[in-house]
């Protein structure tokens, strides 16, 4: 794991672990990087329940319940789609919170209308959503990658919108971390 994605996974478990609350993934095309950064956090098992990998269509409609409808209209490479796998999650792994990817990494299986590179993002809880559409194609493993790092930024951002960050800072403003790590 590079630097960054172990900075922004500490910060993501000081977040959580401060507020009791659960974590889980949905992940199509990072095939488990989301949840493996975050497990490499000392003390991942305080928050962290686990992770679906829907990397075809079949286990998103079966597991995380995405209309088949949608999948067929839409792709499996669009927002709808990446929210549904949110509330998948939620659903599946009993979690507060989740984070999804869904896209086309590369090298192929990109087309006109959803060329390589282009991969949609989620985060929140059942009823907050926010998403993200990643269109870059720096080739399979740096889109990978920048999924990656994109997905744990944007709930980091989703995080600290939404929780006090008041209570998990010292007196100097320094943000207090329960676990050994980076």
């Amino acid at each position: 794991m590079d630097f960054e994605n172990k900075i922004l996974s500490k910060e993501i478990s000081q977040f959580i672990w401060e507020k009791g609350k659960t974590l889980g993934t949905a992940e199509s095309c990072t095939g488990g990087r989301i949840a493996e950064a975050i497990i490499l956090m000392p003390g991942a098992s305080n928050y962290f329940k686990g992770s679906i990998v829907s990397y075809t269509n079949e286990i998103k409609e079966k597991i995380l319940g995405v209309s088949h409808d949608v999948l067929e209209e839409k792709t499996a490479v669009c927002e709808e789609v990446a929210i549904a796998m949110v509330k998948g999650a939620i659903n599946a792994l009993g979690v507060d919170y989740a984070i999804s990817a869904t896209g086309v990494a590369g090298p192929s299986g990109g087309t006109a209308e959803i060329p390589v590179g282009t991969i949609w993002l989620a985060c929140g809880s059942a009823d907050d959503i926010v998403t993200l559409k990643i269109e870059q194609d720096k080739g399979r493993e740096l889109n990978l990658s920048n999924a990656t790092t994109q997905a744990l930024q944007l709930f980091l951002d989703y995080l600290k919108e939404r929780l006090k960050i008041d209570d998990i800072q010292d007196d100097e403003g320094n943000v207090k971390f329960p676990f050994q790590g980076v």
